[in-house]
């Protein structure tokens, strides 16, 4: 227990303004908790005052350098534990350091509140929209990155992905940074509409690229439901099972294939299957983004849609009706010489899903986005005059 008392003659400070007042009384004695030191629980004891200030005309508890509001914690406790809590668990924190599961969340809490009013914003050009499932169910979260060369980050977290979503994020930016739309020049996104409505009416000026991830993810559900429907057909007409247990033998890409599944699949090659046709289908379209030009990419976009629409397989016909509808934004992944693409962000979501697994789910959103930007926002940290690891 380290007791503090107050200097003589020296006035307390306003814990709103600053501003040294008169005393006006004196609190019970209050303990904040420090870094245990040696494996020793450390607190600071001090007896908190009481000022009658002038300027803010009201009676308020002093500034002391150490802690502030109602917080039981100082500010390198607060660092300290929000340090470890990168690494493991929160409980596990708790635990390793004496100290409660709902101290180390405050201290997290705090710790993030510094970063996002301290951050800048300045010289961010490229964007990326994405959401996770958080919950059981369909409760979504969207996520909006920074790509930028040299700074990927997580900028904001928004509840649900509808258009309100998108619209609060632009609205919160600009209170922080009135000029921000107008600095982006690339936008990263899917192909979920209420993205897409915000996003060209907010940001015309910018490229909205569509995430080649969630295009090839198209590709892989039209191809998995051509061969669910041709599985059940041959059981139906008592034929040879020949498609069962076939499915990651064509969703896989080639060098990611076992032995086994190699086999099988050239095997399946061999037929006059729709599967087969399907998966042909696909696997020609990735030539397309080998192309360097906008135009070229464009007549083999337009080629390819015109094969399946006379394939006569339903999924991969509506498939191309989509890619046509999009054509443009999907085009915008050349114009933006290839530098944007969903593998920027694929580091930042496998970290969101270890955070998840560690805290074996979020209870509330608050917890959430709290843990999230503490985790992937790379926020700026109070700094001290000593460091403890």
């Amino acid at each position: 227990m380290v007791e503090i008392t107050s200097r003589r003659n020296r006035k307390p400070l306003c814990s709103v303004c600053g501003t040294p007042s008169p005393g006006y009384d004196t609190l019970p004695e209050r303990r904040f908790e420090f870094v245990p030191i040696w494996g020793f629980c450390v607190f600071f004891l001090y007896a908190m005052r009481r000022v009658n200030c002038p300027k803010c005309q009201r009676i308020v508890v002093e500034k002391v350098p150490w802690a502030e509001g109602k917080n039981h914690f100082t500010y390198q406790d607060a660092s300290f534990l929000a340090d470890w809590a990168k690494e493991i668990s929160w409980q596990r924190v708790a635990e390793r350091f004496q100290t409660s599961w709902q101290t180390v969340c405050a201290a997290v809490e705090w710790v993030v509140d510094y970063g996002l009013k301290h951050r800048k914003l300045d010289n961010v050009t490229a964007l990326e929209v994405d959401e996770i499932a958080w919950h059981k169910g369909h409760n979504y979260l969207t996520l909006v990155y920074q790509i930028d060369m040299g700074a990927r980050r997580l900028l904001w977290i928004g509840e649900e992905r509808t258009q309100a979503t998108m619209k609060s994020f632009f609205t919160d930016m600009a209170t922080l940074k009135a000029d921000f739309a107008a600095g982006i020049k690339v936008i990263c996104s899917d192909m979920w509409k209420p993205y897409l409505k915000i996003i060209a009416k907010t940001l015309p000026h910018a490229i909205n690229v569509l995430d080649r991830f969630h295009i090839m993810q198209k590709f892989g559900k039209a191809l998995d439901n051509v061969r669910a429907e041709e599985s059940k057909r041959l059981r139906t007409e008592k034929q040879e099972p020949v498609l069962s247990k076939s499915r990651w033998c064509f969703l896989k890409r080639r060098e990611n294939l076992t032995e086994k599944q190699s086999f099988k699949l050239n095997e399946l090659l061999k037929m006059n299957l729709r599967t087969v046709k399907a998966y042909l289908l696909r696997e020609q379209f990735q030539k397309f983004w080998e192309y360097r030009s906008p135009g070229w990419a464009g007549r083999f976009l337009d080629q390819w849609c015109h094969a399946a629409n006379c394939s006569r397989i339903e999924p991969m016909k509506n498939l191309a009706k989509m890619l046509e509808n999009h054509r443009e934004l999907i085009l915008n992944y050349f114009r933006a010489k290839k530098q944007y693409n969903s593998g920027i962000v694929e580091d930042l979501n496998r970290k969101i899903n270890l955070t998840i697994r560690k805290s074996f789910g979020f209870r509330t959103i608050k917890i959430a986005k709290t843990c999230l930007y503490h985790q992937l926002g790379e926020l700026p940290e109070p700094e001290f005059t000593h460091k403890f690891w």
